[in-house]
């Protein structure tokens, strides 16, 4: 699934493509990608202009003209694609957008579990249930220490689907969870409220500073993500755990181990993250 930095990825290359664009014409190869009223998202649209692009979590914005929004969730493998007007649609679009300066915006999704709906602009925390639910985004600003101090006191949950959990902190996945716990030194098994004020600092440097570093280098690929543009990420050249499962840790040269935490596939360090 695209994690933050690959959304953000995504975001930056919609913004220097079709903001601006006028839509022409809206329409659903495969309706079932919209969760709203269908007549009304085919028929809104048309003739307003995409005045933004935004991003909340891992959710797009399109904010269009007259005060309307298309929330899109890209889920595990959707991905966006501008190409000249009369392009014959590939094999898993599900979305057309028609533009009036001669082009279309194609969403495609191979595993069809993305979603869009269309929201008067102000109405989506309160009519997408995902976005009402975030937690502060991964940055200085706005992910502070006391609030992270807060909710791991508060909780005994293991710091992996801890992490994942999107009320807590939003935009990290399996990718960027191991790489921090990694960097942190903390095992995936460790409960929250084990973790030291020291260890929990050190993990919100952590975060704010790998979400910086991926989307720097435009998000990883490790299956199927590409931008707007048709290009993959760079980030998965600098992973140091996930996906390396097997291969000497890059401290300690320990064998890397993975296992299961709460269903989803986590590798870490047997040595430098020792369970407590």
């Amino acid at each position: 699934m695209p994690e933050l930095p690959e959304v953000e990825t995504v975001r930056r290359g919609l913004t220097a493509l079709v903001k601006e664009a006028i839509i022409e014409k809206v329409d659903l190869p495969y309706p079932k990608a919209v969760t709203s009223d269908l007549k009304a998202f085919q028929q809104e649209p048309v003739g307003r202009t995409i005045e933004a692009i935004e991003r909340r979590g891992k959710y797009l914005l399109f904010r269009l003209s007259g005060n309307e929004t298309i929330v899109s969730h890209l889920r595990m493998e959707g991905q966006y694609s501008v190409e000249p007007k009369g392009s014959t649609p590939h094999k898993h679009t599900e979305v057309i957008f028609t533009l009036k300066d001669d082009r279309v915006l194609f969403y495609n999704d191979t595993r069809r579990f993305g979603r869009m709906t269309l929201v008067k602009t102000g109405d989506e925390m309160t009519q997408v249930s995902g976005l009402k639910d975030l937690g502060p985004e991964p940055t200085e600003e706005t992910l502070s220490l006391d609030y992270m101090k807060e909710i791991f006191k508060k909780s005994k949950r293991l710091i992996k689907p801890f992490l994942l959990d999107q009320s807590n902190i939003a935009g990290l996945g399996n990718i960027y969870t191991d790489e921090v716990l990694w960097q942190t030194r903390i095992h995936p098994e460790t409960t929250t409220d084990k973790i030291s004020s020291q260890k929990i600092r050190e993990l919100r440097e952590n975060i704010i500073n790998e979400i910086a570093r991926a989307t720097k280098h435009h998000g990883t690929t490790v299956h199927s993500f590409s931008n707007v543009f048709g290009e993959v990420g760079k980030f998965q050249n600098e992973l140091d755990v996930y996906g390396r499962a097997g291969l000497p840790c890059r401290r300690c040269e320990t064998p890397l181990k993975k296992i299961k935490v709460a269903q989803r596939g986590t590798t870490f360090c047997p040595k430098c993250q020792k369970k407590k």
